[in-house]
């Protein structure tokens, strides 16, 4: 019988890594997935000598090798215990009719109690299974009826305040950041999941009602994400769409499709982000120029990160050019509220440090700065550190500048709102700054960071 010790030191050769390379990829992949724990890179050496891992790695370990090998590498044949973790792709129980039932049940699905869930481990969708459930939105024939006769009915009145719950809720967000608006948002969609399951409606109540819950959904899976937990993002974001086919609602739809793209050019699937953002472009009527700005600036955001200047400049100039439509007989769902010329300049600088050209990208990211209404938020931080990265990176360094703006961004991280990803970015400046690191001032500065990006 193979020892574990034998069969680890065999699949790494297979791989061709290694102990301290597995470490790297399971602490990634931990990332990925929402995970806080991390590995010594020398830990997988115990593992050679014939010791087990802990949770979560044995899960984490077989997923990863079978990915690397396509193949099923089991923890039989690792020869390692069950870690009572059952490891499931983020569609797992989401492969559902695309109907008023189906979307019923990836309602309640995505948004039962953590308790209930907590020996399930669900792996982040990749490749061509990330862009699957937007396909399937998109070819899916809209129901034909969505009114329900179970229960004591409800009106449209009801719809209005829960919808101003969410209004609320959005907003608060901004202020507070992920970790402290998720909790809220999910015992609200609780409530909207109720109202459908239980109460009787019209065919309008009803598609306003799954309509409520999609975004709802969005809401909570942008919360998931900017938190840095990625598959249960994923979970939200596809029951979302089902909500939002089941409401006839595309640029809700579209909109979903747009925080898809964003979180794939973050996890490194380029020509999915940008297939997701086109798609969410092609499928919007159009009837509302805030929110072909926000696909748009989506779309700009997937070619810059795959390095296509001229596909991100015309998606950059068509997504101000809109922002400027002010034509009275267009409406603007309440959902777009936040996009404004301040939100703009800063997605364009984001753009522009992507493509290395230091010079434009502060000059979107000063105006957005200039422009926006509290010093004090995350996307301020976020753009403080955009602009602290590209006074590091130009051919002639101003560190000065640079320290200031990084200043600005770890004070707000640190006492007023919550987001992985800003965090992140502090995280890659402090990176940017590491060949100044004899500096006392740089040593001062990556010292004071030091706690907000271990986070």
């Amino acid at each position: 019988m193979v020892s574990s010790g034998e069969a680890i030191t065999r699949l790494l050769a297979e791989v061709g890594w290694q102990p301290e390379q597995l470490a790297r990829r399971l602490n990634e992949r931990a990332e990925r997935h929402g995970r806080t724990e991390r590995l010594h890179v020398k830990t997988p050496y115990k593992w050679k000598k014939g010791d087990a891992p802990r949770n979560p790695w044995p899960s984490l370990t077989t997923a990863l090798l079978s990915e690397q090998l396509q193949r099923t590498v089991t923890l039989d044949e690792l020869g390692w215990p069950d870690d009572g973790f059952e490891a499931l792709p983020a569609s797992a129980g989401l492969e559902l009719p695309w109907s008023p039932a189906g979307a019923l049940r990836a309602a309640e699905v995505v948004n039962e109690p953590e308790g209930m869930m907590h020996r399930r481990m669900f792996l982040t969708l990749l490749g061509s299974a990330l862009t699957s459930p937007a396909h399937e939105w998109l070819i899916s024939q809209p129901p034909r009826a969505v009114a329900s006769s179970t229960g004591r009915p409800i009106s449209g009145e009801v719809v209005d305040h829960l919808d101003a719950v969410t209004a609320s809720l959005r907003r608060m967000d901004d202020h507070l950041g992920s970790g402290q608006t998720l909790g809220m948002v999910r015992q609200h969609l609780s409530t909207v999941v109720g109202v459908l399951r239980d109460r009787s409606y019209t065919d309008s109540v009803g598609r306003r009602l799954h309509g409520t819950a999609g975004e709802l959904l969005r809401l909570a899976g942008w919360l998931s994400f900017d938190g840095g937990h990625h598959s249960q993002a994923q979970r939200f974001w596809i029951a979302g769409l089902y909500q939002a086919h089941t409401a006839g609602d595309r640029g809700l739809g579209a909109n979903i499709l747009g925080f898809m793209s964003c979180q794939a050019k973050d996890l490194g699937q380029l020509r999915q982000a940008v297939t997701l953002a086109e798609t969410a472009r092609a499928t919007y009527p159009e009837s509302s120029p805030k929110v072909s700005t926000i696909l748009d600036l989506r779309a700009a955001e997937a070619y810059a990160n795959n390095q296509s200047v001229t596909d991100t400049r015309r998606a950059l100039d068509r997504a101000f050019d809109r922002l400027t439509d002010r034509r009275p007989e267009h409406g603007d769902p309440d959902w777009s509220y936040w996009i404004n010329e301040a939100q703009a300049h800063a997605q364009a600088g984001y753009c522009y440090v992507k493509l290395e050209h230091w010079s434009r990208a502060r000059e979107h990211l000063r105006a957005a700065l200039r422009l926006q209404s509290s010093e004090y938020s995350r996307e301020a931080a976020l753009r403080n550190a955009l602009l602290a990265t590209t006074y590091v990176r130009q051919a002639q360094p101003d560190l000065d500048k640079a320290l200031a703006l990084g200043d600005q961004a770890v004070q707000t991280l640190t006492g007023q709102v919550t987001s992985a990803r800003c965090i992140k970015h502090v995280r890659n400046l402090v990176g940017a700054l590491a060949p100044y690191r004899r500096t006392l001032a740089v040593r001062r500065f990556c010292l004071d960071a030091k706690d907000l990006i271990s986070t």
